[in-house]
């Protein structure tokens, strides 16, 4: 399977580690490298990632990090990188054809969660996201993550600010090419996010849910995430 990653924004909040945030090493390694060889040791094969701020700089060093590795990278740029994120994932459409994995630059998750999304029976024309239940547990900021509201594997809402939920969106999607229909009706209707894609399915009913359990990630958006994910990476639990 194929993986999506979203790497085009500027990461304004993590500016203190470093000006291009996909490339910010933690513990050594850039960000985007962490979440290629995750998916790698998921079981995913080739690679396709958006590039947006500092764009010429990002690609070249994928080119070079595919060389070194062996891995396939596809590099595609998003001029509009500073609108949301569904802008990113919608620039990908004309390479994506069948289902694929969708995540984010700076979303550190245990390979088993991918995993459990590759293999996970999924419906046609369907969007699965992994969702975590474990609602109070500090590793992820309450007031800052997305927030989600399901019912048995359905999904019926999504969004950072809802008060009516009960889990949080991990970042990672399993996609068929539905998704692309539901962010150009999303942005139509002047939401250019992913969430909002995720609502427009939900009204589709083609919005699904799969819990993670009790698989550890962490979405690395400012300095006290990052210190979170250093200490896991410390402790061998990501």
């Amino acid at each position: 399977m194929k993986a999506l990653i979203v790497a085009a924004g500027q990461g304004t909040r993590l500016r203190e580690k470093g000006e291009l945030k996909p490339l910010i090493p933690i513990r050594g390694v850039p960000l985007i490298e962490r979440v290629i060889s995750n998916g790698r040791e998921a079981g995913i094969d080739e690679f396709l990632v958006v590039t947006g701020y500092r764009s010429e700089e990002l690609q070249a060093r994928l080119g070079e990090f595919s060389r070194r590795s062996g891995i396939h990278i596809t590099r595609i740029h998003n001029r509009a990188w500073d609108r949301a994120n569904g802008v990113s994932v919608l620039a990908a459409k004309q390479y994506l054809d069948e289902p694929f994995l969708l995540t984010m630059c700076d979303h550190l998750v245990d390979p088993q969660i991918l995993r459990r999304l590759i293999e996970a029976k999924a419906e046609p024309d369907t969007v699965t996201l992994g969702v975590d239940f474990n609602i109070e547990n500090p590793l992820n900021d309450p007031e800052d993550v997305t927030r989600v509201k399901c019912e048995g594997e359905r999904l019926l809402h999504i969004g950072k600010v809802i008060r009516d939920f009960n889990c949080f969106d991990t970042g990672v999607f399993r996609c068929n090419p539905v998704m692309f229909d539901a962010l150009e009706e999303s942005q139509t209707r002047g939401d250019d996010s992913i969430s909002g894609a995720m609502n427009v399915l939900a009204g589709w009913g083609k919005a699904r849910v799969l819990d993670i359990g009790d698989k550890l990630w962490v979405d690395v958006d400012d300095p006290i995430a990052f210190g979170k994910a250093e200490a896991l990476l410390d402790e061998g639990r990501l």
